[in-house]
């Protein structure tokens, strides 16, 4: 069967609600952990059907924003998932202090039942209006930057779309795509600034209806921050300040020089090559038809993977108008396989999508059939661990999509990496000021980027750009609005991706074993015992980052 052929059927969450308070009732009369154990697989399964039936109306919103019927799809599962998923926590309490907890422990994993504390920790009945008003917000944000639509040489493009203009190899191009999709931005600033003020200030009531001075602790909460945090993150973010930023400073320097420039302004910012960034040499069929190839040859495994996917149509990469911006990959637990959305654009991103979501993919069809549910919920570190580390892992094939310029896009892949590393740990620290100070006003947000961009990014150059120069770039990270608290784990999945990168090249066999005792492990263990049993370096560890930059330089 195709993804398009999936049958889809709208949840009825009262029976479901119903069922799973049935659930619940029916743990307190268990006289055995085999009657525990077998109530669960009955939750494991009410779980994957909702989720299935979740994950198949999000993702047909997503690949046409104008679609009337799944609108109201998505607009119903935001209004009720958050009392489903209240239902879901009394039923995990009931779980946790069961008098065979110990019992349970031993079967699904210590980490589950830290997971359960946090769940825990994160919701309450009384939040359900709060969350519900949440995901109004974050499906609007959406909405408005899906069906953006920006007037470009006679065309009518998304945001996406004007990717391959932003990086053109003629500069005064650049300048005027970074005009036109600055402009998209200026129109809609009250917009943006409404909505992400009623998300700070919705986020923080929930915190403090939990007694907690603001929405931080349920934030990590609800990113399972179960073996680390404020503190190991602020420490991290200030090893990159001290540690990396000077070195990919020094990366921008060559970079200009390499450009041939006499200074770099904002709209060189993603370009690396005087004669234009390398760009996939083929048709996106031909690069799907390339991406077999390659993992064909990486591994039994992926070869596997990779067939099944392209036999069921789990991809839909090409960019349409009114199609959501962005990408990622999700699962669909009834039918044991993932799925995969994107955008494509005629840029080196598009390969990302082939390397970066397929390593997501990837991970989520090997451990589809784990008996254990538990041991699929990933922390998202844990998560790009596997894509970015799949992103180096396929680098030996990139020919086959970039031809006579794979060493390009090589050098510029890994650049890029560590360049990013600086921005995505900007943003984390942004957002938890932000969450700490909730009344700051719009104005004061956006001097509070503008700060932050001089420590992280002081090679930055917005010239007379005024949506820019205002501080609010951060706008369009849908992270920010959508996901708080999640892009850190991007530059904690960097280091371990390049720790990859420098291992491969030295027993690129004993690499790969290692990544897939990462993946088989999943969530069986937390992200530090599964850096420690993979062989890898802790990004919290004092001293980690410079001792990374020591080897990038040497």
């Amino acid at each position: 069967m195709k993804l398009s052929e999936f049958p889809y059927e709208r949840v009825d969450f009262t029976k479901m609600e119903k069922e799973l308070s049935d659930l619940t009732k029916a743990l307190d009369k268990a006289k055995s952990v085999e009657e525990v154990f077998a109530i669960h697989k009955k939750y494991y399964k009410m779980q994957d059907d909702v989720m299935t039936a979740m994950v198949l109306a999000n993702f047909r919103n997503n690949i046409d924003m104008t679609d009337e019927f799944y609108e109201k799809e998505k607009d119903y599962y935001d209004e009720k998932m958050p009392g489903f998923w209240n239902a879901m926590v009394d039923y995990q309490k009931k779980l946790y202090h069961s008098p065979f907890k110990k019992e349970m422990e031993e079967k699904i994993g210590h980490v589950a039942f830290k997971n359960i504390e946090l769940a825990i920790k994160g919701m309450d009945e009384k939040l359900i209006p709060l969350m519900q008003k949440e995901n109004e917000l974050t499906t609007a944000y959406g909405k408005l930057l899906g069906t953006a639509t920006i007037e470009w040489e006679g065309e009518e493009l998304n945001l996406s779309l004007m990717r391959p203009y932003l990086t053109s190899v003629d500069r005064s191009v650049r300048e005027r795509a970074w005009e036109k999709y600055s402009a998209f931005f200026e129109e809609h600033r009250e917009e943006l600034n409404s909505l992400y003020d009623e998300l700070v200030k919705n986020r923080t009531e929930q915190g403090r209806l939990l007694g907690y001075p603001d929405f931080t602790e349920i934030g990590y909460a609800r990113m399972n921050r179960n073996c680390y945090g404020e503190k190991e993150i602020e420490s991290f973010r200030n090893q990159v300040k001290r540690d990396l930023v000077p070195f990919v400073e020094k990366l921008h320097e060559k970079r200009r020089k390499r450009l041939g420039l006499e200074h770099l302004y904002y709209y060189d910012e993603d370009v690396f090559f005087p004669e234009g960034n390398p760009a996939p040499c083929g048709s996106p069929e031909e690069i799907m038809a390339a991406g077999e190839k390659m993992y064909d040859e990486l591994s039994p495994e992926t070869s596997t993977f990779m067939r099944k996917m392209r036999e069921m149509e789990l991809f839909d990469v090409l960019g349409r108008k009114n199609k959501s911006t962005g990408g990622y990959m999700d699962m669909l637990p009834n039918y044991k396989m993932p799925l995969v959305f994107a955008n494509f654009n005629g840029t080196a991103g598009d390969i990302d999508v082939i390397t970066h979501e397929c390593g997501h993919a990837f991970q989520g069809y090997l451990t589809a059939n784990l008996p254990i549910r538990e041991h699929n919920d990933l922390t998202s570190e844990t998560a790009e661990t596997h894509s970015m580390s799949m992103e180096f892992f396929t680098e030996p094939w990139m020919e086959l999509f970039f031809g006579e310029r794979a060493d390009d896009y090589r050098e510029m892949h890994f650049e890029d990496t560590l360049m990013f590393i600086p921005y995505g740990t900007m943003v984390d620290e942004f957002q938890n000021i932000v969450y700490k100070n909730p009344e700051m006003t719009p104005e004061e947000r956006n001097e509070l980027w503008k700060k932050l961009e001089k420590e992280y990014r002081p090679h930055l150059d917005y010239k007379d750009n005024p949506f820019l120069n205002e501080g609010r770039l951060w706008q369009k990270q849908s992270h920010i609005y959508e996901n708080p608290y999640y892009y850190i784990d991007y530059c904690l999945a960097a280091i371990n991706a390049l720790q990859y990168k420098a291992w491969m090249k030295r027993d690129f066999k004993e690499a790969w074993k290692s990544y897939m005792e990462f993946s088989h492990l999943s969530a069986s263990l937390f992200f530090t015992e599964l850096e420690k049993k993979a062989g890898l370096m802790s990004p919290f560890e004092e001293g980690s980052i410079r001792k990374l930059v020591e080897g990038l330089e040497d």
